[in-house]
């Protein structure tokens, strides 16, 4: 499985909106280049949070509306980036895809799944849907020091209604 590679400033951006939105799922795209190598590595440069759009279990479901995930790749490419994975947490259960992520999960695309719990605690996990089998593979994370003023912090997504 590929390597994911993640600034600290954007896991720190995507940590404080899991814990922010708790007891409900957060959710969003996470952005890389828009030229990057179909390679081992995977460097994600920034994330974009987006509504999470399921009416019901809002502590067990995310859903990225196509009008969200539209304009995050409109945004994206604005920034020569496009979305290369989604992100979304998981109040007081593992970091780890459930049942549901993966069967509403798409290959090639990285999800990181950040567990958080009521005293704000978080454990992150980078997960890949395998090419055959629809199982979720483990793909290593790497977090990448930086300076704060590299990227901004996540900020919303313009909303299209």
């Amino acid at each position: 499985m590929r390597e994911l590679r993640i600034r600290r400033a954007v896991l720190d951006g995507i940590e404080q909106a899991a814990r922010e939105d708790y007891p409900e799922e957060t959710c969003g795209l996470l952005l890389s280049a828009a030229v990057e190598p179909d390679g081992p590595v995977r460097t994600i440069v920034a994330a974009e949070p987006a509504p999470n759009e399921v009416d019901q279990e809002r502590g067990r479901r995310f859903v990225i509306s196509a009008e969200g995930l539209r304009s995050a790749e409109l945004l994206a490419a604005s920034r020569d980036e496009a979305v290369t994975g989604f992100y979304h947490s998981h109040p007081d259960h593992p970091a780890a895809p459930s049942a549901f992520d993966t069967e509403h999960a798409w290959p090639w695309y990285t999800y990181v799944v950040v567990a958080v719990d009521r005293r704000g605690a978080c454990q992150v996990g980078a997960f890949e849907l395998a090419r055959e089998g629809g199982r979720f593979a483990v793909c290593p994370l790497t977090v990448e020091p930086g300076p704060p003023e590299e990227r901004p912090v996540p900020t919303p997504l313009p909303e299209d209604r």
